[in-house]
């Protein structure tokens, strides 16, 4: 018998056989469609990280502190920050504006009730070295300066996507938008960062920190630096912390952090993630496989007699043992082809909807992927396979 015919009768016999080959296939589709999503959610997930990363500042050092009994730590650990320019070329305090805002300018209100999180911008505090601390630079007009810090003026810088999304084409430099009733004069735009809109950087409206109160309650706990290089910032990180172990000893909590040690802490994390997902995906594999050898071993009980008479007529151990197979991998064929087409679906509504952008996977993960259902026909297959090959024609030929 040759090769295709061989086929033929595999493909009969999964015809015949329609609703328990599609349930064969199931395990394989499910844990093939699983690999796809799970790739390519991670791939996305690393596009993001990297993108996110690319944003941010060479040597930057998080700094948060508190006390527990509420006494305010801030001012001192400002002043203390300020003292390091041998290893520090900037320091801003952060302020995050968690409430809920609405800005308008014109005609035009932007508000955490009518507008996506894809369009609404945020509101910061910081100082004149806010933009040099956080990665920004100026595209259009001018940053905030210590005078404006000083003199508590109201007036902000905001990011290029703020830009367009309140004032589209027009120039906003000079003109007035009013934020939680609080007027404040455009100065400044920060030029893009973020192209693809992944980390909202760019939805930023930022104010003198000093102006903090006119808008309610704004604790001001974490401070950003600069460091002058990469030498600098071991050093930065350690006197920040036993300074700040002196001033607030087991009364409180503080976090001091070099972000390239954060970077490389969210890298493990992101793999072990991956590993995990994996070996999920590995586990809904091992199931498909099993339920082919299962199968397959039902096929060969039902086909006994067919296995004799061929035998009888001459039919050697290898050309059963490839009938078998080339059935097995046809079923895990098939369902890898469907298996890919599901996780194409799949990655296109997971990605977009958790991530906002859609991460295709690649050719080599998807020729891989279908080559892998192949490979588990042959390897779940050999079993029933052999066992068939074996079959005394005599006996095969009793059988019911």
């Amino acid at each position: 018998m040759n090769l295709r015919q061989a086929f033929k009768i595999a493909i009969k016999s999964i015809a015949a056989k329609k609703g328990r080959s599609a349930l064969t296939m199931l395990g394989i589709i499910i844990g093939l469609s699983a690999v796809i999503i799970l790739v390519s959610f991670a791939k996305g997930q690393n596009k993001w990280l990297e993108d996110y990363y690319a944003s941010m500042v060479d040597n930057s050092i998080s700094i948060q502190a508190w006390k527990y009994d509420g006494t305010d730590v801030s001012e001192k650990l400002y002043s203390y920050c300020q003292t390091l320019d041998e290893y520090v070329k900037g320091v801003t305090p952060v302020g995050n504006y968690w409430r809920s805002l609405k800005v308008t300018y014109g005609a035009k209100t932007l508000s955490d009730m009518n507008t996506d999180w894809e369009s609404m911008p945020q509101l910061y505090f910081g100082n004149q070295q806010y933009g040099l601390c956080m990665g920004y630079t100026i595209a259009k007009g001018r940053d905030l300066t210590y005078i404006d810090i000083e003199n508590l003026n109201h007036v902000c810088v905001i990011g290029s996507k703020t830009a367009s999304v309140l004032f589209n084409y027009a120039d906003p430099i000079g003109e007035t938008i009013v934020i939680n009733e609080v007027p404040m004069t455009v100065v400044g735009v920060y030029a893009e960062t973020d192209p693809n809109n992944y980390s909202g950087k760019d939805l930023v409206i930022l104010a003198p920190y000093t102006v903090a109160r006119d808008f309610g309650r704004v604790e001001i706990e974490q401070y950003q630096m600069v460091a002058k290089d990469a030498a600098s910032a071991p050093m930065a990180v350690t006197l920040v912390k036993g300074y700040l172990k002196g001033l607030i000893g087991d009364n409180g909590s503080y976090y001091v952090q070099n972000e390239s040690q954060w970077i490389d802490q969210s890298n493990e994390q992101n793999l072990m993630q991956q590993m995990f997902l994996g070996g999920i995906a590995a586990i809904s594999l091992l199931v498909g496989g099993i339920g082919i050898m299962n199968i397959m071993l039902v096929t060969v009980t039902e086909r006994t007699r067919e296995i004799g008479i061929r035998k009888a007529i001459g039919a050697e151990r290898k050309s059963i043992i490839a009938q078998f197979l080339i059935e097995a991998c046809l079923i895990c064929g098939i369902g890898g082809i469907i298996g890919i087409a599901i996780g194409y679906l799949g990655t296109a509504i997971v990605c977009q909807l958790v991530l906002k952008f859609i991460s295709w996977p690649s050719m080599t993960v998807t020729l891989g992927s279908f080559a892998f259902s192949v490979a588990m026909g042959v390897i779940f297959g050999l079993y029933p396979a052999v066992k068939a090959s074996g079959l005394q024609p005599v006996e095969a030929l009793r059988a019911d």
